[in-house]
């Protein structure tokens, strides 16, 4: 474990109305202090670095200047919060974060008072900031809304969407973009943070104030003369000419990095007459820590590392391969023997594993930023020309698209193909990013094929099955991390659409498998065989369309038959208990039983950990079926099989 660092000024703040005792001399120091403890806690516990890293002057500013909780902080993408969970309360507690029973990896509601929304979803902060001030605004109280959005977070339509709206909140209303990336402007130094200073203060906005007074008194076409000609001029000067025209006062680019700067700055915004407003601050991710700063994709997001090397305990190399990595290599080979074939991600890249895809056919592969309802429709407009798209997304982003889903692909049948990375539970990130439900939002659609691969050969011969089928949308679900370490297949073969197989044969049980559990169907099995249950196992490999000529089988030929999928209720599960319902088997005595994530949002912790509180191991698979048959031989205290 890394040893602490020495924080005597941190260990004076444990709310952010200590940081607004001390001098504005002294924030520096607060700002190293706290990069230290920040890098010193990640460095135990694992979680994201670089992002936290990058805001820790502009969290202790914001909190210096505003009156947080009063005045509403909200961060867009919860994982820059590192900092902010420390100085408002849980800095001992923030070495559990991310783990069973600790702190969320994002804001969360239930956490703090000072998590007023929750954020693990990109670009949702102007809209939920906006509904605070304006609430704020109707109940006549004084509290301001702050939003902090990253560069990224920028791409998505949501929140031009709610810039365009913001007009209403007027001066409550704060935004703050972190650009970490330069993505809008460079920064020059102490020029662009005196221009900032400037363009906030008072000397600037009373002149300007009086400027468009009088140029409301002129004739309209010299009023909107005079109005554009200010505007374009400090725009060409700052770069904030597109916030402008939605409706912001822009100031920016200011160093991020300059706590008594931002400062001073964000003073001059908090008591502007102005509004809304957008502050423009250009930081470094991962600053302050040279890995990371040096290589900001590999320390993102990081397990427990040693501070000095940087090198992260990645445990014992040599397993199984993970199932992001065989969806990659399989999709190269598919793009390498079809030049129809196109790779399109939402700004997850790495996360798809497309960023090797895209190192081997840059012309084909498409990264659209953090846009999943332009990724959907543009791989459907590409479907409509002829060509083969898949759309490599998290199954829980591709919530986010659904109406695309709906309306320009599965109504309009054209073969999109989904890869959904993540698909399950996802241990550490917990709740908002489980990919607990595509079964039960795609499985509705018409015309939709939906696979799930219970191994990462299975996933191989799904994405070479997606590649040939041109006749609708398809898609594949596949869970986090390794594989079981079966063979790959030399060449994949085309799967039969709508066919399940045979895993082991019996008489008495069936289970029905649909992904990743057949694992523990398997060890399901063979502890019912020792109990003297002779049992069937089937993967059943596809969601939609059900092999309804097995199911039947299975169902009419065993005594009790169990359904066991990684998702919410509405899928696989669901859709067998109706086949058997119109087919009259639930009337004729049929034992069937249905295994599925619980209908409840579970929390972070490790994989196993949630596996067993959502009862899908092997020996909750047992104990349904003994139930089922009226056996007394379970061990009720343990949940295991005496």
């Amino acid at each position: 474990m890394s040893e602490r660092p020495v924080t005597p000024l941190l260990d004076q703040v444990h709310f952010p109305a200590d940081i607004r005792k001390l001098q504005k001399s002294e924030l520096p120091q607060l700002a190293d202090e706290l990069r230290a403890e920040m890098i010193s806690a990640v460095s135990t516990s694992g979680g994201h670095l670089g992002s936290g890293l990058g805001v820790v002057e502009l969290t202790i500013a914001i909190h210096y200047v505003f009156d947080t909780p009063n005045d509403k902080l909200i961060w867009d993408v919860g994982h820059q919060c590192y900092p902010h969970k420390i100085i408002t309360g849980r800095r001992d507690r923030i070495r559990t974060i991310r783990q069973g029973g600790g702190l969320s990896g994002f804001t969360k509601r239930a956490e703090s008072e000072y998590d007023p929304f929750g954020a693990a979803h990109s670009s949702t902060s102007i809209s939920a900031a906006l509904g605070f001030a304006i609430s704020n605004k109707l109940a006549h109280k004084p509290g301001r809304a702050i939003a902090v959005i990253g560069d990224g977070a920028m791409s998505a339509g949501m929140a031009y969407e709610a810039m365009n709206n913001a007009h209403e909140a007027g001066n409550r209303l704060i935004v703050i973009l972190n650009d970490n990336d330069m993505s809008i402007a460079p920064p020059v130094g102490s020029l662009r943070n005196s221009l900032a200073r400037l363009v906030s203060s008072r000397k600037y906005l009373a002149p300007r104030r009086l400027a468009q007074k009088l140029a409301r008194a002129m004739p309209g076409p010299l009023h909107r003369a005079a109005r554009k000609m200010e505007e374009y001029t400090r725009g060409w000067v700052t770069g904030g000419t597109l916030f402008e025209e939605l409706g912001f006062y822009y100031v920016g680019p200011v160093d991020g990095h300059n706590v008594e700067a931002l400062v001073e700055i964000l003073e001059n915004v908090r008591d502007a007459e102005e509004g809304p407003i957008l502050v423009h601050a250009v930081t470094k991710k991962g600053k302050g820590y040279g890995p990371a700063e040096n290589a900001a994709d590999k320390y993102h997001g990081v397990v427990k590392f040693d501070i000095v090397s940087g090198k992260q305990d990645k445990g014992p190399g040599g397993g199984p391969p993970a199932y992001t990595s065989v969806f990659a290599d399989a999709l190269k080979a598919e793009m390498a023997r079809d030049e129809k074939v196109v790779a399109i991600t939402a700004a997850m890249p790495s996360g798809t594993g497309l960023d090797k895809v895209e190192a081997a056919f840059p012309d084909r592969t498409f990264d659209v930023g953090i846009a999943e309802q332009h990724a959907v429709t543009f791989a459907a407009g590409l479907a409509a020309q002829g060509h083969r798209p898949f759309c490599a997304i998290y199954s829980t982003f591709l919530q986010r698209a659904y109406d695309q889903v709906v309306h320009d692909v599965a109504i309009q049948n054209l073969p999109v193909r989904f890869a959904l990375d993540r698909a399950g539970l996802v241990g550490a990130d917990g709740c908002t990013h489980a990919g607990s439900f595509d079964l039960a939002y795609l499985c509705t659609l018409p015309n939709f094929v939906v696979m799930a691969a219970a191994n990462e050969a299975e996933l191989v011969n799904m994405v070479h099955t997606m590649a040939l089928h041109d006749s609708g949308p398809i898609a594949v679900r596949y869970p986090r991390g390794n594989g079981r370490g079966v063979p790959l297949p030399v060449t994949p073969q085309a799967l039969e659409i709508g066919k399940g197989r045979i895993a082991r044969e019996g008489k008495t049980v069936a289970i029905l498998s649909l992904g990743t559990r057949l694992e523990e169907a398997e060890k399901a099995a063979d502890m019912l065989e020792a109990k003297g249950l002779s049992t069937t196992v089937a993967d059943m490999r596809f969601a939609k369309p059900l092999d309804e000529e097995l199911i039947r089988k299975l169902l009419t030929t065993h005594e009790v038959a169990v359904t066991i999928e990684e998702a919410a209720i509405g899928g696989f599960g669901a859709h067998v208990l109706t086949l058997a319902s119109d087919d009259g088997l639930i009337d004729a005595g049929l034992k069937l039983r249905t295994l599925r994530l619980p209908d409840s949002f579970q929390d972070q912790d490790s994989p196993q950990r949630q596996y067993d509180e959502a009862g899908l191991n092997a020996p909750h698979i047992v104990e349904t079926v003994l139930k089922a048959l009226r056996r007394n031989d379970i061990d009720a205290d343990a949940g295991a099989i005496a």
